[in-house]
């Protein structure tokens, strides 16, 4: 799958603090992990992820894909995403 939905009610601020109000867990993203959540919440896929942070950030492609992949499944797993 290429799409995900970030939970409505995830909140980011510009220093990488998530937090998720419904259940109060929070989360301290580096400066990538920013950068994939705020793609995702202005409905990125997963192509156009790794595509940014290949341009945006020194990394290859095949990292780049391994990483945003690992991010977005550990999304998933802590509810904060789901896939469409």
């Amino acid at each position: 799958m290429d799409k995900y939905k970030v939970s409505s009610n995830l909140a980011i601020s510009e220093n990488g603090f998530l937090f998720f109000p419904s259940t109060g867990d929070s989360f301290t993203l580096n400066e990538i992990g920013s950068s994939i959540v705020g793609l995702l919440k202005s409905k990125k896929s997963k192509s156009e992820i790794i595509e940014a942070i290949v341009e945006e950030y020194d990394i290859d492609e095949n990292s780049a894909e391994r990483d945003v992949t690992d991010f977005i499944t550990q999304l998933i797993n802590f509810n904060l995403a789901e896939e469409l």
